[in-house]
């Protein structure tokens, strides 16, 4: 198959395509390259439905972007006379070899291949097709349908999991709170900079399913989990001219936790006014 030349303005990004095309240093790094050798790797992009010359396309997203910004007016593409459904599918497995993917990426990436295995199984009278054990090769279907749970995350809480503060397995459980749950889990743990632990977003997720949770929130997230409890050091000596002459290490530390705790308290109850 030969590769055309096709001008920037004619191609299109896919409609809803999970992949995060991001300005960063990876992205500076292949303008440069673009600049110095052009697009070595053509994209792979499909003609648009009931147009003259426009494409769609289905893998080259970063290259197009990075492309734009190097200033080149068209760029080499293979076309693919594809369905949307079939289309879907490509883009899909062409990115999911990646080494740095994010969980919100792989998350939309599985929901679209699924939803296009759905369409594609219906129109072919495939009534109850569980395209969820198709979607991908080297993880099961049960994994592939958690990763899908992530779509259901605010943006936010989404975030957290895409930076590593919210643990995959967590996102799962916090994903069938409602949208209220959510958002006051958010705000949460914006005011108070915690997040929760698995066992605690699996019983904000019983207890939202036997009936709501919202007025439960932030006493889960204020529980202190003993392997997240912050360890604070300080010489000896400069602590020692803050306290009585006659105290001992262990009353100084004593004193220190009640400071603490009631430090917290005052917080908590900061936020519940």
């Amino acid at each position: 198959m030969q590769a055309i030349y096709i001008p920037i303005q004619s191609l299109h990004p896919f409609e809803g395509h999970p992949y995060k095309v991001q300005d960063n240093d990876e992205m500076n790094r292949l303008i440069e390259s673009i600049q110095e050798q052009g697009v070595l790797t053509p994209l792979i992009v499909r003609p648009l439905e009931d147009t003259a010359a426009e494409y769609e396309v289905i893998s080259g997203h970063r290259r197009l972007r990075a492309a734009q910004k190097a200033g080149l007016k068209e760029v080499p593409a293979f076309i693919h006379a594809v369905d949307r459904d079939e289309a879907a599918i490509q883009l899909v497995d062409s990115n999911l070899h990646r080494e740095n993917i994010l969980p919100s990426e792989k998350a939309f990436a599985y929901k679209l291949k699924m939803n296009a295995l759905d369409h594609r199984g219906k129109s072919c009278g495939q009534v109850g097709h569980k395209s969820r054990d198709f979607v991908s090769e080297t993880e099961s279907g049960r994994q592939v349908q958690r990763y899908i749970r992530l779509t259901h995350l605010l943006p936010g809480l989404l975030d957290l999991v895409d930076e590593g503060r919210i643990a995959f397995t967590v996102g799962v459980e916090l994903s069938y709170l409602t949208i209220e749950e959510q958002r006051i889990v958010l705000d949460t743990i914006a005011m108070y900079d915690c997040t929760p632990s698995y066992s605690q977003a699996c019983r904000m997720h019983r207890e939202s399913e036997a009936g709501g949770v919202r007025n439960r929130i932030e006493a889960i997230l204020a529980e202190e989990k003993p392997n997240q409890r912050e360890k604070v050091s300080f010489p000896y000596e400069q602590l020692r001219r803050y306290f009585p002459s006659d105290y001992t290490p262990k009353q100084m530390t004593e004193s220190i936790l009640q400071l603490l705790e009631r430090e917290r308290r005052r917080r908590l109850d900061r936020g519940a006014r």
